[in-house]
């Protein structure tokens, strides 16, 4: 189940040689699925080769500076990346449907208001279009409860953005 995955931030340390990154240091973060859950992995430029081949995203970044306080978001191929990934997994639907209006907020997904598609079931879904990769979405609306809101979105934080507070 991909909804109670627990991702920490940037450790500042790199994984292979256990060396503390500086801030202003480059580095790469992969993201890999390790059974039910997604795990951050962050690697040196010195010693990052490639990706493991298991991994499904992966970036450029850098250690901000001690004085940063502003929140990174991760690139947006890394987004649409786990709204991919989100998409192949039934359970994680509220999820994905979160993902989905953060990323209308960023305008690498666009709402088709004309159109409006409904599941089997009579539930509806919103149509999405992403400019970038020329493709077209259904997102099953969620209804949630706030306390569920504040969990899927302290989750996705976790996940895609760079931790700033300097430790």
């Amino acid at each position: 189940m991909l909804l109670d995955f627990e991702v920490q931030r940037c450790t500042r340390r790199c994984a292979t040689s256990g060396r503390k990154l500086d801030p202003g240091e480059t580095f790469y973060s992969v993201l890999q699925v390790d059974g039910a859950q997604v795990v951050r992995t962050d690697y040196a430029v010195d010693v990052w080769q490639d990706p493991p081949e298991e991994a499904f995203a992966w970036w450029k970044s850098c250690i901000p500076s001690s004085d940063s306080s502003t929140p990174k978001l991760a690139p947006n191929e890394v987004l649409l990346e786990l709204f991919d990934q989100l998409g192949q997994q039934p359970d994680a639907t509220d999820m994905r449907y979160i993902l989905a209006l953060l990323l209308i907020r960023r305008r690498l997904l666009r709402h088709d208001d004309e159109v409006c598609g409904s599941g089997e079931d009579g539930s509806r879904n919103l149509m999405l279009y992403c400019p970038s990769r020329e493709e077209t979405y259904q997102v099953p609306e969620v209804d949630l409860d706030e306390t569920r809101i504040g969990r899927i979105q302290a989750e996705l934080s976790e996940l895609l953005y760079a931790d700033t507070s300097g430790g």
